[in-house]
């Protein structure tokens, strides 16, 4: 029975490790209670403006944010925001940064970062990646602990970067959203809206959630948390 156990703790039926995003609301929807981290993970801005691109930037900095040691970003262009990668939760001295000539080498590179095992997460940003490419990234993660995180960027306007087949474990959309009301004149909390396009294991969702804080946690706005007891309360004085 021992034998069996292990191998059945060593094979394909093998239970992963996972990051939950710490919200219940999100991680009751993810298959396996959060985000597996030896798997393939993409994130796309649901539009081609630099809001939405600023918000998936931000939430997969959260992300490699909670994830356990360094971090290896990979980019295209000179454009990262380290204090705002800070702001989230993603300090300067966990990031290594790495610059590719062109999409081919990012991912070679993002490949070799998840090979090596050190590294608590991998990043890379591109444009144009084929389904093969992607079940390289997915097959070099599995067996370890470290997340893959890919931003899919938006090539011609109108086109859908995550329309394009992928071996991804799951697939998300990021949209700037209007911020948390204030009682006086300002600018409160950002938001965003969150779209799980797509994950193996599981269905689709989408909700409204508070931009990642300085512990690289999400929430969701105050109201839609209290929202389900109210609608309880409200229940049992009809009944």
């Amino acid at each position: 029975m021992r034998a069996q156990l292990r191998a059945i703790e060593c094979g394909r039926y093998r239970r992963r490790e996972v990051l939950p995003f710490g919200v219940p609301a999100l991680d009751a929807v993810l298959a396996g209670g959060g985000l597996a981290l030896d798997a393939l993970h993409e994130v796309a801005g649901a539009g081609p403006d630099m809001a939405d691109d600023c918000a998936a930037t931000l939430f997969l900095a959260g992300i490699a944010a909670r994830a356990w040691g360094p971090v290896l970003w990979v980019v295209r262009r000179r454009d990262l925001f380290a204090p705002g990668l800070a702001q989230v939760g993603l300090g300067p001295h966990r990031v290594l940064y790495a610059e590719a000539a062109d999409d081919a080498e990012l991912l070679q590179l993002m490949e070799e970062g998840l090979r090596h095992r050190g590294l608590g997460a991998v990043i890379g940003e591109a444009k144009r990646v084929p389904m093969t490419a992607t079940r390289r990234l997915q097959l070099a993660a599995e067996g370890g602990r470290t997340i893959a995180l890919l931003l899919r960027r938006h090539g011609r306007a109108g086109d859908d970067p995550l329309a394009v087949p992928s071996a991804a474990v799951t697939r998300w959309r990021v949209a700037a959203a209007p911020s948390t009301p204030l009682p006086v004149a300002g600018v409160g909390r950002a938001r965003w809206k969150l779209s799980l396009a797509r994950q193996k294991g599981g269905e689709p969702h989408d909700w409204t959630v508070e931009a990642c804080d300085e512990t690289g946690r999400c929430a969701l706005p105050a109201r839609l948390v209290d929202r389900p007891a109210a609608a309880g309360r409200a229940n049992r004085r009809a009944a």
